[in-house]
């Protein structure tokens, strides 16, 4: 068999979990993923754990937060006037909001602290910082498309 190489497009199923075993992810009850190693279309360290694997194999792997989603960023947290808030939005921690920029762009933030004056948004993704685990079955490989003059 066939091992998973850069320029490979592959289908793969995976669970995610944090250090502690929590499951942030899991594709088992949908189709696997598919990418094309090397397109950089998954995190680098969980395609780089594909990288050797033939059909069927399954491996466990760790991915440090820079090969994940990258550090936390304290400069990601921002400071807001509760004012600033719309009536009808009662902030509360843990809870996500979008966020629209003059420009039209949209981002997501999460509550991370309120207080009576304010709320702190933090725009970090919510793995950030994080190192995770990933328990990966390589259902498919296919070799890109032979180019013939």
């Amino acid at each position: 068999m066939a091992q998973a190489k850069e320029g490979d497009t592959v289908k793969v199923h995976y669970t995610g979990k944090l250090q502690d075993g929590t499951v942030f992810d899991s594709s088992d009850e949908r189709a696997p993923i598919e990418f094309t190693i090397g397109e950089g279309q998954v995190i680098s360290g969980f395609e780089q754990a594909v990288v050797g694997m033939e059909p069927g194999e399954t491996k466990t792997t760790t991915v440090p937060a820079e090969e994940a989603y990258g550090p936390h960023r304290d400069e990601m947290l921002l400071e807001v006037d509760r004012e600033q808030f719309p009536e009808d939005v009662q902030p509360e921690t843990g809870q996500q909001l979008q966020i629209s920029q003059p420009d039209g762009r949209t981002f997501f933030v999460t509550v991370s602290d309120i207080s009576e004056s304010s709320v702190v948004l933090d725009a970090n993704h919510p793995l950030a910082g994080k190192d995770l685990t990933f328990e990966i079955r390589l259902v498919e490989v296919n070799p890109p498309e032979s180019i013939t003059a």
